[in-house]
């Protein structure tokens, strides 16, 4: 049966191939990103928030069978904290009506090996209270002081940690609509390839996500669990962040399940 899905970063990387994929299966993608998409929409600001959610209520009628926010930024950079966590949270409650109009609805987002790694807890906390000004600020404190890379594993570990929380409350479970999280290990796209290609970045990657199965990842690779978490055939899995790293949390964290 077809279904109609919303996906953010539709424009690139794992969003691009995971609408194309459930095109290829039959269903109505509606594609949001900064442009080249169906919905324009900055999602670092409550502006771009609003667009996206009112052009999506227009667009799809009213309802929506599946949301899955794939826009996402790694930048040391306060952005990425505005876009990664407070974007995604926004697109996840601000479509939660739609999702609730929908047929067996389910949504998710995408999260990242990175949430395993040292966070900065100024960061997070700020995010899972709901306080973005103090979350840039956070930002851009870990950035002038040379840690501009917890931005990024902050910003991943609060949205994770958002989805735990969520998942089981009224809104969602209650409302029968899964909510999960996909946590890719390295995704090999025109933004990482350039890492890649220098040796030296490239060994750096190598030691803080080992991937042991397969190597590296292609966005293709993601997208089959994203449509199969997001299907009707998905009744009980919710608050659940799946890596799918090749093993590198498995290497970085031993058999610790928490």
């Amino acid at each position: 049966m077809s279904r109609t899905y919303l996906v953010t970063g539709a424009s690139s990387g794992i969003g691009k191939a995971t609408a194309a994929l459930l095109r290829t299966r039959g269903h109505t993608v509606i594609g949001a990103d900064l442009k080249d998409s169906d919905i324009s929409a900055d999602l670092s600001t409550a502006e771009g928030r609003a667009v996206l959610v009112s052009r999506a209520r227009e667009l799809s009628g009213g309802r929506l069978d599946a949301v899955i926010a794939c826009a996402g930024v790694a930048q040391p950079d306060p952005l990425t904290i505005k876009i990664n966590y407070f974007g995604a949270v926004a697109t996840l409650e601000g479509l939660r009506p739609l999702l609730a109009a929908g047929t067996d609805p389910r949504a998710l987002v995408i999260s990242s090996i990175d949430s395993v790694h040292p966070t900065d807890s100024a960061i997070v906390d700020a995010a899972l209270t709901g306080d973005e000004e103090a979350a840039v600020v956070a930002s851009r404190a870990a950035v002038d002081r040379g840690e501009g890379q917890l931005v990024y594993s902050s910003s991943k570990a609060a949205v994770s940690r958002w989805i735990r929380r969520a998942a089981v409350t009224d809104d969602w479970a209650g409302a029968g609509i899964p909510l999960n999280a996909v946590g890719p290990g390295v995704i090999v796209t025109p933004m990482i390839q350039p890492m890649l290609d220098d040796p030296a970045m490239r060994k750096l990657v190598e030691q803080s996500v080992p991937m042991p199965l397969h190597g590296y990842a292609r966005p293709e690779q993601i997208a089959p669990l994203i449509d199969w978490l997001t299907s009707p055939e998905n009744t009980h899995v919710t608050g659940q962040v799946v890596f799918v790293d090749g093993g590198a949390d498995a290497v970085l964290r031993g058999d610790r399940t928490w």
